[in-house]
This record gives structure tokens, sequence and C-alpha cells, in this order.
């Protein structure tokens, strides 16, 4: 069961928006399975920590989460009559499933073995099928592709941009799912006969992998560009610079123009993420932040008090 989102990314009820996302960043940085060998916990937790913020990270989740409309997995609350014991797969992903396919919306239950049930299998075993006589009979004897059933999966940013190969345990069986390059957030892929068994000798069911993309410590998504903000100096931002910047593919360095203010954007071109098809790559996107040094430059703020420049950057204002 997921853990309070406040809990897991430890603010209080009545934290800010700035304080959620900057409590949020320290512990995704602190935590990013590239930072542990991938260790099964750290991506446990990782991927717990991306939840709790896909939760309260979002204004509007936020309060349905205050209000107990949405549970701490983001979901509707309120009672699901197709949930059973047997109604999750296992490991670490924490996935979750529904029913798909030809018998989608019926009424479902299960029994304490978690042997599921429709209201159709059950009127038909006391009735001989629907409407009575032989009609009935003869749709029972059909056979009947499976049931699909739908997962869901967080990947990494850095995932959903180069791809890979995942692992996962679904009704205690080892899938081996393979992550597209340029994946999308709520994409679906799609496990050909890894449903439920099909009835009275019909194809099984499919698997319906959802992704979701968990947000990521420093870049933001833009459709398919990626935005980030890289603090500079006051030396850099007046003299101009080349400055290392990570991306997902690795460090590349940044030219800076002379005389560039905080909010100037340069582009990386092709540094987003991968293209689909006829779809282009995206662009990443670098807002320059000056940035002052902190603990404070003494030599620094003596050499400004000698600079008497009438420069009012107000002007506009007036």
């Amino acid at each position: 069961m997921a853990r309070d989102p406040y809990e897991v990314l430890g603010v209080s009820k009545k934290a800010s928006e700035a304080e959620i996302k900057k409590a949020f960043r320290a512990l995704a940085k602190k935590h990013h399975p590239d930072t542990h060998g991938n260790d099964p916990k750290a991506v446990k937790r990782f991927q717990e920590i991306s939840s709790a913020y896909e939760v309260i990270g979002d204004k509007e989740k936020r309060a349905q989460y205050d209000r107990g409309e949405i549970d701490e997995a983001g979901q509707p609350k309120g009672f699901n009559p197709g949930a059973g014991p047997g109604g999750f797969g296992q490991g670490w992903e924490g996935f979750r499933r529904q029913q798909q396919g030809p018998r989608a919306g019926e009424f479902n239950w299960s029994n304490e073995q978690g042997h599921g049930y429709s209201a159709e299998d059950i009127f038909a075993d006391l009735f001989g099928g629907f409407g009575g006589g032989g009609g009935g009979r003869s749709r029972r004897g059909q056979s009947r592709k499976g049931v699909d059933v739908q997962f869901q999966t967080t990947v990494s940013l850095d995932e959903a941009a180069l791809g890979g190969n995942r692992r996962m345990v679904i009704d205690d069986k080892q899938l081996d799912v393979r992550i597209p390059p340029g994946v999308k957030d709520g994409q679906v892929i799609r496990l050909r006969g890894q449903g439920q068994p099909g009835e009275r000798g019909g194809p099984p069911g499919d698997a319906l992998i959802s992704i979701t993309i968990a947000p990521h410590p420093y870049l933001q998504r833009d459709g398919r560009d990626l935005r980030m903000d890289v603090p500079i100096t006051i030396k850099e931002a007046l003299d101009g610079a080349k400055v290392e910047v990570p991306t997902l593919y690795g460090p590349v360095t940044l030219t800076i123009p002379p005389q560039s203010n905080s909010f100037r954007f340069l582009r990386l071109k092709g540094k987003g993420l991968p293209g689909s098809g006829s779809e282009a790559a995206g662009d990443l996107y670098v807002r320059l932040i000056v940035t002052l040094p902190d603990p404070p430059d003494g030599k620094l703020a003596a050499a400004l008090k000698g600079w008497d420049g009438n420069y009012d950057p107000r002007v506009k204002l007036k």
C-alpha cells in the first residue's frame, strides 16, 4: 500500500508548491538509480518518491488528495468491484491492474482464493445461458479470447529517452519488456498472449503496459523538447564562457555569449527526447540564471561598490 505522499517527501500538509518541489528534487537526486548502480532498493525508493510527487506536485491532484477524493497512488477512492486479492502484479513496479477487452465493463467479483467470476458466468451456470433454450447454451459453448489485463509502470526520463529492457513480474510470471527509445508518457505497450487464458480453447488475452514518465530532478518535458535552468556567475555573464552541462546523452559544452542576462535561452539542437517515426527529435532549451555567490563574496561586493555606472534596468517600467 502506498504511503502518504507528504510523508514520503518529508513535507507538511501546509507546504508550499516551491517547498514540495525543492524536497522532491533533493530526494530524487539523492536516490536516483543512476547514482546507485540501479540498486533495486534505490529504484524502489525513487519510484515511491516520483509517485508521491505525481500526486502532491500537481495542484489539482493535490487538492483532490487533500479532499479525500483520490488515494496515495492517485487513484479515485471508492468500491472497485473488479478488485480482489489477486488483482495486483508483483514486483517493485507497483502495477495497477484493470480488465479490458471484450468483457470490460462486466460486473466481476472474486472469492477468497482470488478466482474471478463474472455476472454472465453466474447466471449462465444457474440458467444454462442467457435467454434460456438452446441459443444460450450455444453461446456458452463458443470459444472466447482471454481477457486483456492492464498494468502501469513508471520509468525514468533517461529510460524514456534511451529505451531499454525491463524485467517485470506479472501474476507470478517474469516478462521481459522492451521500452522503446522515445516512449511517450501514457503510451501503452502491448504484450500479446500475456493476458488471461482463453475460454474453451480460445486464445489468451494481452497484457497492456501503460507507461508513466517520472519527473526529473532538473529537466522539464515540453512535448519532445526539454528545458533546464543553468546557473552562471556574474563574470561568466559579463565575459562569456564555456560551461559543461548535463544532458540525457552525456555532458556537452555550452557556449555562453558575453553580456548574457538571466532568463536568456540557448538551444542545444537534438538534445531533447528522440523522435518517433516521422517526428523529429526535440531540442534542449537552457535558461541562464545569473547567480550570486553563497556565502557572499566580499571582493565582489567591494568591486561593485566602486562601480559608478548610471544604468537603470527599470527604465521601461517608468
